[in-house]
């Protein structure tokens, strides 16, 4: 603020001549802008977070939200001229469009749980029902962001339709985005690790009327009047002559945004999936962007020919797209960093902001300087009002932008890999650079060059070398993440690694029968003795425990398919449903583990339903005897809505009498106050759950919780005879590979029920939908092993369960002389 009052004398001049003095109200506007980003920004990670439990959190149904959220904002853009006549005074309809951001705020934060049962009611499972969601995420955010779209066409009003005038745009639309970087960290490293969804969006809601206020007082001092009236046209009319930067604006914010979702995607394996590594990677792109901005509109203050800048800038994109691709893929994974060294999360948090940086502000700031650039070369072919000219600059680069990300991510990605994508998105920026630079339109919209022939050829050969370059995202990236420069030297051999539409996965072979499965940057599941004993552990329980005949089981996550697979020989079991976000996942990663898994994709009795677990539940109108569920790490970004209450409640609602949910909990890459969200959310809804511990010689690995609608009465002597019968000789036998030779050696993992965790759960944060807690206490604990303790603390109060156990006297006295003799 203070160096905009020492530059006041410059900037009055290319305001409203009606207006010679609005020094004060400049200064005051700028403040509107940043609390104006700043709400924006929390609506936005508010929003998205509340509707992906909803529609789900596949990257379909991301794309579905991403594209309605910066249409909205497109056509907001674009309508404000159109609908709203310029002789009111800009203040004012900022302040109201601010008015209206905060009562959609509050409606959402309201009418969400209406919009959740009804489309519940009426959902449709898989990709069939994309066009519902559609329409979901249409009445959702539409009307808020028509509103944030509308706000810097409102203020350009202010200005004149000059390049000078409208570049000093570039310098608050920075200021916008401050106030989003602001609002993307308060969001995701306070109000919602600490508070809730609705705390946030009363946070969201506050700035906005204090912003409104604040306009309306402003406008009350400042005079306006209008320079011109704005003449009806079109939604969509550009001045003549300015194609090549319409164009050229447009492919700069669809490799802007392509880009970025590259870049996520990479960063994310390099630097952990949790909810910080998003909202970081998300900081520095938009700080990029706010700094940018604000350079690109001193310069165009300055430049003669500011649509030769601007190609300029779509030039050096170029190198910043190569300096990318060779950091993510050939240069950071090598860094000699080691995660499980971090005394503090915050320590870990700088690191991960620094390598972040390394990559996406070169681009990120290039990308951000060419908005007011395109402004000030459009502002100076014709006497279109500022207002327009700036709508529909907007509306050119979010309109790339959006299908940059959607194709980058749908379709690129997935069918091509992150290889081909980046050198696609090469293209782009060269082809951005070579309209901005070379060529132009005549009045006849005849295309000739501007004479710069050799520039043509420059940008060609630099953005042909840039492309060839960049190499395929190593296995060794995919495989171990944040951890990939520790395993250099000591790798297993990778047998298949793929780039699917949610994530990035990889099969290595450590020896012979020794398989890994990796996704999210680490091993999830392997036919390693401790990770087989879980998984079998698991599937097993989920067919022998159920009081009714266990006809049909549902499996959330596939995997390995060893949990499925032990599932899948249960000889009651007819239909057998596996729920995987992944497409890759059944099709190729299941497969290798084929030999442990009983080859359960390929059982005629599996069904496999692409989409992810909680919209499936959603949708589904199946209920089943049996649900068992081994999704992702709950650091993970988005893993953590299938632990939560109300899923809890979902699933409870999907069983039938008498059948039992089983669910992995693991205790490594982890820390207490996570695992006791957990268990404690899921006792929760099931007070009768009990945990079976999975130990490595004798210390916590992981657990199974096992949960029932009625009170859980286990029979170990009819589990007994279940595994000596001949129908369940392969059980028996599948069992006796991991240790369990008998039905009581199998519930003697037995580690408690709620009785025995009171105490220890006595400080619980239940995991709900409106806080996702659980994502963010695991997400501070993800390169923690602290595993032995958080077990020792969780079985300190361990005794034999009178009330869980039946059977005859010798066999429950055996079963209790296992539990307290204190061995797992």
């Amino acid at each position: 603020v203070h160096l905009l009052y020492q530059r006041l004398p410059m900037i009055s001049p290319a305001l409203s001549v009606k207006n010679p003095q609005p020094s004060p109200a400049l200064a005051l506007m700028l403040l509107m802008f940043l609390g104006s980003g700043c709400a924006a920004l929390i609506y936005e990670v508010v929003w998205f977070q509340m509707l992906t439990l909803v529609i789900g959190s596949s990257t379909y149904s991301i794309g579905i939200l991403l594209g309605t959220f910066m249409g909205g904002m497109c056509l907001g853009s674009l309508l404000l001229s159109k609908f709203i006549s310029s002789h009111r005074h800009p203040l004012r309809v900022y302040a109201m469009l601010e008015v209206g951001i905060a009562l959609c705020g509050l409606l959402m934060v309201v009418g969400l749980p209406a919009i959740s049962h009804l489309y519940g009611a009426v959902a449709i499972p898989g990709k069939a029902g994309l066009i519902f969601r559609v329409v979901i995420a249409g009445l959702c955010l539409l009307p808020p962001t028509l509103l944030m779209g509308a706000t810097l066409p409102a203020i350009a009003r202010w200005v004149r339709a000059t390049p000078t005038g409208i570049s000093w745009l570039g310098f608050f639309y920075g200021c916008n985005i401050v106030g989003a970087v602001a609002g993307c960290l308060i969001a995701g490293f306070y109000l919602l690790r600490f508070y809730d969804v609705q705390r946030a969006s009363y946070v969201a809601v506050a700035l906005n009327l204090a912003v409104a206020a604040l306009a309306f007082l402003t406008a009350k001092a400042a005079r306006y009047e209008a320079e011109q009236e704005e003449k009806p046209s079109s939604l969509f009319s550009i001045p003549r002559g300015s194609g090549p930067i319409y164009l050229t604006i447009a492919l700069s914010g669809m490799s802007a945004l392509g880009s970025e979702v590259v870049w996520t995607r990479l960063l994310a394996l390099l630097l952990g999936q949790t909810v910080y590594t998003f909202s970081l990677i998300l900081a520095t792109f938009l700080s990029g962007l706010a700094l940018g901005s604000s350079v690109g509109a001193m310069i165009a203050r300055l430049t003669p020919d500011p649509q030769r800048a601007l190609g300029i800038c779509q030039f050096l994109v170029l190198g910043s797209l190569g300096w990318a691709a060779f950091s993510l893929c050939q240069s950071l994974p090598y860094w000699p960093t080691n995660p499980s060294l971090v005394t503090g999360s915050m320590f870990q948090f700088h690191l991960d902001f620094a390598r972040a940086a390394w990559v996406v502000l070169p681009g990120a700031i290039l990308w951000g300087a060419s908005f007011p650039l395109a402004l000030a070369a459009t502002a100076r072919l014709g006497d279109e009002p500022a207002a327009r000219v700036v709508g529909s600059v907007y509306a050119a680069n979010t309109v790339g932008a959006i299908f940059g990300s959607i194709l980058t991510a749908m379709f690129f990605i997935p069918v091509f890999g992150t290889q081909v994508t980046q050198r696609v998105l090469i293209g782009v920026a060269v082809a951005a650079a070579l309209v901005s630079l070379a060529i132009k339109f005549n009045e006849a919209g005849a295309v000739r060059l501007r004479g710069r022939g050799a520039m043509a050829l420059l940008v060609l050969a630099f953005g042909g070398w840039i492309g060839w370059t960049v190499i395929p995202v190593p296995a060794l990236l995919i495989g171990y993440g944040h951890n990939a420069a520790n395993r250099f030297r000591d790798h297993p051999t990778f047998l298949f690694w793929g780039e699917g539409v949610n994530s990035s996965m990889a099969v290595s072979e450590v020896s012979p029968g020794i398989r890994n499965y990796h996704n999210a940057g680490k091993v999830q599941a392997s036919s390693e003795p401790q990770d087989m004993r879980l998984q079998r552990m698991l599937g097993h329980m989920t067919t022998l425990l159920p009081n009714n005949a266990g006809k049909k089981v549902l499996v959330i996550g596939c995997g390995a398919g060893v949990t499925a697979g032990a599932a899948s020989i249960g000889p009651t079991v007819e239909e057998l449903h596996i729920a995987e976000i992944e497409d890759l996942v059944p099709r190729f990663v299941a497969r290798h583990f084929g030999a442990h898994n009983y080859n359960v994709v390929d059982n005629p009795k599996t069904k496999i339903h692409i989409d992810d677990a909680r919209h499936f539940l959603i949708s589904t109108k199946e209920k089943f005897d049996a649900i068992t569920s081994d999704p992702f790490d709950p650091w993970v970004k988005g893993a953590a809505t299938l632990y939560t209450l109300e899923f809890w409640e979902l699933a409870k609602k999907k069983l039938n009498p008498g059948g039992v949910i089983t669910v992995f909990v693991q205790l490594y890459e982890s820390d207490e106050p996570a695992v006791k969200s957990e268990i404690g959310t899921f006792m929760e809804v099931f007070p009768h759950a009990v945990v079976f511990s999975n130990t490595v010689e004798g210390t916590g690995y992981d657990t199974v919780m096992v949960g029932s609608v009625e009170p859980l009465k286990i029979d170990v002597d009819a589990m007994e005879a279940k595994l000596q019968s001949p129908q369940y000789a392969e059980v028996r036998q599948s069992l006796s590979e991991i240790g369990f030779d008998s039905a009581a050696k199998l519930m003697s993992t037995f580690a408690g029920g709620k009785a025995e965790f009171a105490g220890w759960l006595s400080d619980v944060q239940i995991n709900r939908d409106r806080n996702l807690r659980l994502q963010y206490l695991a997400g501070v604990g993800a390169n923690y092993y602290n595993q032995a303790t958080i077990h020792r603390n969780m079985i300190r109060n361990r005794k034999y369960p009178e009330r869980v156990f039946t059977g005859s006297p010798a066999t429950l006295a055996a079963l209790r002389g296992l539990i307290e003799s204190g061995e797992l």
